[in-house]
């Protein structure tokens, strides 16, 4: 069993099946109902280290909030897989660009491979086991690679949200020391901030020949 990291939150196994099911209900006024904050969207994916020619896995990307911002970094492409059909379906009514492909799969069980930059960005806690995600990312990384995994709030702000609106589907989010502890099982780790406004770990890939 798996224990929430915050007194509140659920204190048992996340189920897939309940967060593909509240996203869902939420897709309809996701947009709507969450402005994002463009400067800090574009500091993160400056610490992603996201630059021309990449090719990016986003996870969790729900209807796609990231995706002019990878554009306008000059992502090569982008591929955005998510658990919820609807979050899915909304994303592809917004995209344009031939370069963005969507795919609404559980992303642990997505088989590709090779991604110069993963990003998860406002999901790691409705993942029922974190560490376990970051190895399987980290799997599909290409050497070199950078994951990053990032909130646009502070830890307690996430928290605090998730225990009114959605700690059946939470695991609570856990101090970037942690998630730098796990991540740096299988990654250089440069990155945990856990800061008053953000919540940001990365690392890169060794190289085959490190």
């Amino acid at each position: 069993m798996i224990l929430s990291t915050r007194k509140g939150l659920n204190a048992l196994q996340v189920n897939t099946n309940d967060v593909r099911g509240f996203f869902d209900s939420l897709a309809g006024s996701w947009d709507a109902d969450r402005c994002a904050d463009a400067g800090k969207i574009r500091d993160i994916l400056r610490a992603a280290d996201i630059v021309p020619g990449v090719r990016v896995l986003d996870v969790a990307c729900g209807t796609g909030v990231l995706f002019p911002f990878y554009l306008e970094c000059g992502a090569e492409s982008v591929t955005g897989v998510d658990i919820s059909p609807e979050m899915i379906r909304i994303a592809r009514g917004k995209v344009g660009d031939s370069r963005i492909r969507l795919v609404c799969a559980d992303v642990e069980e997505f088989e590709e491979s090779g991604f110069d930059r993963i990003v998860v960005f406002n999901a790691l806690p409705h993942f029922p086991d974190p560490e376990r995600l970051i190895r399987s990312l980290a799997y599909r990384l290409a050497p070199g690679g950078r994951l990053t995994i990032a909130h646009d709030r502070c830890r307690a702000a996430v928290n605090g949200w998730h225990e009114q609106t959605a700690g059946s589907v939470s695991m609570g989010l856990c101090p970037a020391e942690i998630t730098a502890q796990w991540m740096g099982r299988v990654l250089n780790v440069d990155t945990a901030t856990d800061g008053d406004d953000r919540y940001i770990v990365s690392g890169v890939k060794p190289s085959e020949a490190n």
